[in-house]
């Protein structure tokens, strides 16, 4: 029996956004890529587009020989466990995909291996390529080099013709985005911020730092940080999870990755400011005990908390630091970070260009969403702010 090996990504660049996917079809004794397809999808979920990636992926290879087996590698976490049988699937734009993608060879003549994302790069590359496409390129096929596609001058003058369409392509995009419109930067670096969810000091308002006593999520934590993991199941966009090493980031962390599929990894520098001699009081404590001290920090970003805690200057500079970090690591991905207040509200202050004083003008929710987008122009944009609809009854 013939084996193939199917390698399938998909992408959406936004929530949900334009989205493509894309396929290799590999012989699996000889190596040898028997067909790459990608295709722009218009306006969906990054899941619904993975989906979309495997079931052209099976097709390609049924295509080639229905009575083959079929190894399928991917990097989505979520459609290996469900395809593999061992998750359920329960949103209602996945179902018929995944049953489609069952019925096209029979039972157990297909496996699934989940790879980390460097060793998808093909099918990676292809997914972005259709987005890049807008729509103006549909699906495109490679027959085997082990199959007689003609002579070396033919193959040269197909070689010269797609490179002619593209450019073409190319040129056609940018006489019709005249005018106003953006350049063509690419997929941005979003970063989704979530607050972690309420500690036992949280509804008391009491300075909670990475200098104090790192208090764990209460029981209504825990269950804002499960709402949280739902909303974010559903929207289907996260692609990789980074965590602040407290003990309250990483168990609302937790249980976003639970529901995710996906591994958390601690960034040191999402931790949240040392408040020093503040941690555990109040703000009415702090301006009993520490008046003066109280007053100079309200009015200069450079005042350290009682005791040696971290400015605001200097937490700006360390957000600052970790955002372009990452901005350069996940350059058109879908991050969630889990932070703190303080973290989140600078990512936004800095992406606004607003000054140090707009920190005391943002609201921010336990367990609340935002999210900033960043572009390859050094451009930010936010796109949402302390959003706790999840959390409603």
């Amino acid at each position: 029996m013939r084996e193939f090996i199917v390698e399938a990504d998909g992408g959406s660049r936004g929530n949900p956004g334009p989205a493509g996917y894309g396929c290799v079809v590999l012989d699996a004794a000889t190596g040898e890529t028997l067909v790459e397809a990608y295709e722009y999808l218009g306006v969906v979920t990054n899941n619904v587009a993975e989906y979309r990636g495997l079931l052209a992926g099976l097709r390609a290879a049924h295509d080639l020989d229905p009575s083959a087996s079929v190894h399928v590698r991917m990097d989505s976490k979520l459609v290996v466990e469900q395809m593999s049988g061992r998750w359920k699937i329960k949103h209602p734009d996945m179902k018929p995909l995944a049953l489609e993608a069952e019925r096209v060879f029979p039972p157990g003549r297909v496996t699934y291996e989940w790879i980390p994302r460097e060793q998808n790069k093909r099918a990676d590359r292809l997914a972005n390529e259709a987005m890049d496409s807008e729509g103006s390129a549909s699906s495109v096929r490679q027959p085997s080099p082990a199959v007689d596609s003609g002579s070396d001058a033919d193959a040269a003058a197909a070689a010269v013709a797609d490179a002619k369409a593209e450019a073409d392509r190319r040129a056609a995009k940018a006489v019709a985005a005249p005018g106003w419109a953006p350049a063509d930067m690419g997929a941005p670096a979003t970063f989704v911020l979530l607050r972690h969810g309420e500690t036992p000091l949280t509804p008391q308002k009491r300075f909670s730092g990475s200098g104090g006593t790192d208090p764990a999520l209460s029981e209504i934590g825990r269950e804002q940080a499960e709402r949280a993991a739902e909303a974010l199941a559903g929207r289907g966009t996260i692609q990789h999870i980074l965590a602040s090493p407290l003990t309250r980031t990483r168990q609302t962390a937790a249980a976003v990755a639970e529901r995710l599929g996906i591994e958390v990894t601690v960034e040191d520098g999402l931790i949240e400011t040392d408040f020093g001699a503040w941690e555990g009081l109040t703000f009415g404590e702090v301006r009993e005990r520490y008046p003066d001290d109280l007053t100079t920090w309200l009015s200069d970003p450079e005042a350290e908390p009682t005791g040696g805690g971290e400015s605001f200057a200097a937490t700006s500079t360390r957000i600052a630091a970790t955002r372009d970090k990452l901005v350069a690591a996940y350059a058109g991905r879908t991050v969630l970070l889990v932070t703190h207040v303080t973290p989140i509200k600078t990512f936004v202050r800095l992406a606004l260009g607003a000054p140090p004083e707009s920190l005391f003008r943002m609201e921010l929710s336990a367990a609340s969403l935002s999210a900033v987008a960043y572009y390859a122009d050094g451009n930010a944009s936010v796109r949402l702010l302390n959003d706790t609809s999840h959390l409603r009854p």
